[in-house]
């Protein structure tokens, strides 16, 4: 497109930021900062710049105060309701962020944003200047000429003379005549009372403009439409309002602005300030792309721009000091700077992400920043350039690898470790930093923890991505076929930006309470914990397992049947779409809840509230919940067995949950269910070889002990002091009963007191979960604080300290922040006093049991004992163990986790023996 050719684009900032903050989801930043809105106009903005390249536009905002309508009419935009604050918390920040794009930003006092742009619209367009302007208001269609042209850039609808004429059903010379027939609800132009769309449609097409309509009220009667014959007097009467309409509907073409087309011209972005608001805002995507050259909003720019994450500006990373290890005497002198460094960073290239399955290819090694090698003995595509022979490689590093006084730094290296122990024989020792676990300990919440995200944030660098070396999709290379050039440069970055990540992140986390001690203590040391136990893998009874699903799926026949039965029709049970018609349309069920998209809802939550006055909604979950277990378990779970150790092998992730909790996944062992019968039977197929037995370890109600120790409730811990049912006893303080009082029923609303306390719920949530009216669950909550004081103290405290310090601590000193703490958003603000309440206790959990996996590791690794552990899951550790062997285990077990921590109650571990895990547990 020719500068000629490219129009002037004039931008409705003020209709794009209400329109982005009510269709966008609420992003904030990890500390609080909502971004949604900004983000979406944001979005529009670097849109159009990529789609036309202009040379000239401008984006032009609403000034605060009243302006000339509000003269006209005191109830001008009376009914639109203050700006929301998560709103006006993001006006500033985006004013900024534009006018780091090098856009000009253009706010004129007493008049609108439209009044502005309708100006510049017909300034430029009478020079014969082509006019685009970007908005979602239709008022702006009365702006539209042969010159003039509207983009909704929301749809990418584009209205031109035509466009108006088909989308409002007139062209733009009567929009305004249409609105002030009409009125406008947003604004609150009054318009005729009674005048609708399709009837101003009917006047103006029938009889021409407002004044035209006026002039010939005697014919509005003739007119085909429905209800004309009476419509003349109305309009006779709302004459005076239909024209004080029409005047708040004309958009001012005359308002004081510069003829000179040079100020609305881009200006060169500022690369630099862009980096900081994106890092700011954490725009990752946009700060990479920024970062290298690619930002269609800064392409002039073009340069890469280094920040450090608070916006100091670094050395540009220099590649220069990079080498690939080809000969013994270049080996030779990296073995020789590995042995002199303090510390030094370690990394592996390998075929696979699976740990099982992965063959070395190559090691990295960096001893400074800027200085690092990578040493290749794997590649073999045709034509590869000679390199060292693998086993000579592994033969010189292992007793550098093992050394325990040597340093290493790496990131994840529990898959490092694993790869060594399988592929090479290899135990890595010396492990002393890993900036995946320092990045989690020092701010779980702050950013993903992998090194394509810490490096942008921490270092302003984007890293060489693997696709961008190996392709993607079907026709990716793995790292064997990879080019020797890019694959050395790209595998000694990966142990330079560790490096230099760790020269970064250990100094913030050093200083930060006990940080380091979580760190050094819980994290580091349980990476080699965790590696052991994916390495042992569970054996798994494919055969069963497959027997299961066979199970599941008549059970899902069966259920679709009955679904079927209540529907009166076939349908499918996995679209929404028809179940939503289903319910809702043929049923007549109430609807409770709507989709963004405004369609009624089929979740869970709103399933699971149906399920209690309709049958339908409960059979489409029980069907959803088998559907679940085949698909994700009896059918997956066979495909996980690895065919060289006939055993499955899970991955844990330290650095995932926020609390603290690890998560596993392939398979996922967290989530199997326990309390469903067909839950219970997967565990089942978790089964121990021939002459060994399954033993599980549980801690009992480790929260509630955790809570005890927290609040120093008196009531409470005595229960736990005295080894009491902690349910009944709260069931028998709360209702003034004795433990042989208590029924069933009033220990089962105990224990959803307690642990519904927990996790923060309110009385509408517990009156929910009981069955009771909201009233009586208050009156349990008041009762259960009237019985524990402690626990009511400890939480009005821990919100209080959460609100002055943004995160809350568990006993260990590890940090949850709470970015959102401080929300004006009510919703928000409580979640995360909720989150507060309840992260020092499943944190304190998660610490506790990290411990105990240490301790009972090393005790392991000393002992005779022919056991192995072989599953963490929740509050539980899982071993496999010699069947004469199984008591003396027990004892050993449950004596180590018991005195994993020291509180203000006994800790208890319960433990079960069995051929499987379900019989264990």
């Amino acid at each position: 497109m020719s500068a000629a050719e490219k129009p002037i684009i004039l931008v409705d900032g003020s209709s794009y930021l209400y329109r982005a903050f009510h269709a966008l989801p609420p992003l904030t930043t990890s500390s609080g900062q909502p971004t949604g809105a900004v983000r979406g106009v944001a979005s529009m903005l670097r849109k159009l710049i990529k789609d036309y390249d202009p040379q000239y536009m401008a984006v032009i905002f609403d000034a605060k105060g009243k302006t000339f309508r509000d003269e006209l009419f005191e109830e001008y935009k009376s009914n639109r309701p203050p700006m929301p604050d998560d709103l006006r918390a993001q006006v500033q920040p985006l004013h900024d962020l534009i006018r780091a794009m090098g856009l000009p930003l253009i706010i004129e006092d007493g008049v609108e944003a439209d009044d502005v742009i309708g100006t510049f619209a017909r300034i430029f367009g009478e020079q014969g200047a082509p006019v685009l302007i970007s908005t979602g208001d239709k008022d702006m269609a009365q702006l539209v000429t042969d010159k003039v042209t509207l983009i909704n850039t929301m749809n990418n609808a584009l209205y031109d003379i035509d466009g108006v004429k088909q989308k409002f059903g007139v062209g733009p010379e009567l929009i305004i005549d249409f609105l002030a027939l009409m009125g406008d609800k947003v604004d609150n132009i009054p318009g005729v009372p009674g005048v609708g769309e399709k009837t101003a449609l009917g006047l103006l097409q029938g009889l021409g403009s407002l004044e035209t309509i006026y002039d010939n009220l005697d014919k509005v009667a003739d007119l085909s439409f429905r209800g004309a014959k009476t419509l003349g007097k109305k309009l006779e009467d709302n004459k005076e309002m239909a024209f004080l309409s029409y005047q708040l509907a004309t958009i001012k073409l005359d308002c004081d602005v510069s003829d000179d087309l040079n100020e609305l011209k881009l200006q060169t972005p500022d690369a630099e300030k862009l980096a900081e608001y994106y890092r700011s805002l954490e725009f990752k995507g946009w700060l990479s792309e920024l970062l290298e050259g690619q930002d269609p909003a800064a392409e002039d720019a073009g340069k890469k721009v280094e920040l450090e994450a608070d916006s100091e500006s670094v050395q540009s990373i220099d590649k220069e000091g990079y080498e690939t290890v080809l000969d013994a005497t270049a080996l030779n002198a990296w073995i020789d700077a590995l042995k002199n460094a303090d510390v030094f960073a370690f990394d592996t290239e390998t075929t696979s992400l699976n740990y099982m399955q992965a063959e070395l290819v190559g090691v990295s090694v960096a001893v400074e920043a800027g200085k690092a090698a990578y040493i290749p003995f794997g590649h073999n595509y045709p034509g590869a350039p000679d390199q060292l022979d693998k086993q000579f490689v592994l033969d010189a590093l292992k007793p550098i690898l093992e050394d325990d006084n040597l340093k290493k730094v790496g990131q994840n290296l529990k898959y490092d470790m694993s790869v060594l122990a399988e592929d090479a024989g290899i135990t890595l020792r010396g492990v002393a930093f890993d900036t995946m676990l320092e990045s989690y300990v020092l701010d779980s919440v702050a950013t993903r923890h992998d090194m394509d995200s810490l490096s942008l944030k921490y270092l302003g660098h984007k890293t060489i991505g693997f696709e961008e070396i190996a392709g993607k999709g079907a026709k990716q290379l793995t790292f064997n076929q990879v080019g020797l050039e890019e694959a050395g440069t790209y595998a000694a970055e990966d142990a330079d930006i560790t490096l230099r990540l760790h020269q970064s992140l250990w100094p913030k986390l050093e200083n930060e309470g006990k940080l380091p001690e979580v760190f050094r203590d819980i994290e580091l040391p349980l990476a080699t914990v965790l590696s052991r136990i994916e390495r042992n893998g569970t054996y798994v009874d494919a055969t069963l397992l497959k027997h299961q699903s066979q199970f599941l799926a008549k059970r899902m026949a069966e259920l679709q049947e009955k679904a079927f039965e209540i529907a009166g029709q076939e349908f499918n049970l996995a679209s929404p779409k028809q179940l939503g018609e289903i319910l809702y349309e043929k049923l007549a069920i109430p609807v409770i809840k709507k989709t963004p998209k405004g369609a009624p809802s089929t979740a869970e939550p709103v399933l699971q509230e149906l399920a209690l006055e309709y049958p339908l909604p409960q059979v489409i979950m029980d069907y959803r919940g088998v559907a679940k277990l085949k698909n994700t378990y009896t059918d997956k779970l066979p495909e996980l067995i690895n065919q060289r150790t006939g055993r499955v092998h899970t991955s844990y992730h330290q650095a995932v949950a926020a609390t603290g909790r690890l998560s596993s996944s392939d398979p996922n062992l967290q989530n199997i269910p326990v309390r469903s019968e067909e839950g219970r039977k997967i565990r089942q197929a978790f089964l121990a070889p021939k002459g060994r037995k399954i033993v599980a370890c549980d801690y009992s109600q480790i929260e509630l002990r955790i809570m005890a120790h927290l609040s120093d409730d008196k009531g409470l811990t005595d229960a736990f002091e005295k080894g009491l049912d902690i349910h009944r006893a709260t069931a028998a303080e709360v209702w003034g009963k004795t433990l042989d009082e208590v029924s069933d029923n009033d220990r089962r609303n105990a224990k959803a007191i307690n642990f519904g306390l927990i996790y923060g719920m309110s009385a509408f949530g517990l009156a929910k979960q009981l069955g009771l009216p909201r009233k009586e669950a208050q009156e349990y909550i008041d009762l259960y604080f009237e019985r524990y004081p402690g626990v009511k103290k400890y939480m009005a405290d821990t919100r209080a300290l959460a609100a002055d310090n943004g995160y809350v601590e568990t006993v260990y000193g590890r940090r949850l922040y709470l970015p959102e703490i401080h929300s004006k958003n009510g919703q928000r603000r409580q979640a995360a006093e909720r989150a507060a309440i309840n992260a020092p206790m499943q944190g304190t959990a998660a610490d506790i049991i990290k411990k105990a996996m240490i301790k009972v590791h090393d005790w392991l690794e000393t002992t005779d004992f022919d056991a192995k552990m072989i599953m963490q899951v929740h509050d539980e550790l899982v071993f496999e163990v010699a069947e004469d062997q199984v008591e003396d285990l027990v004892k050993e077990v449950k004596a180590r986790m018991e005195s994993a921590a020291e509180l203000k109650v006994p800790l208890i571990v319960d433990a079960g023996i069995g051929d499987n895990w379900e019989e264990a547990h």
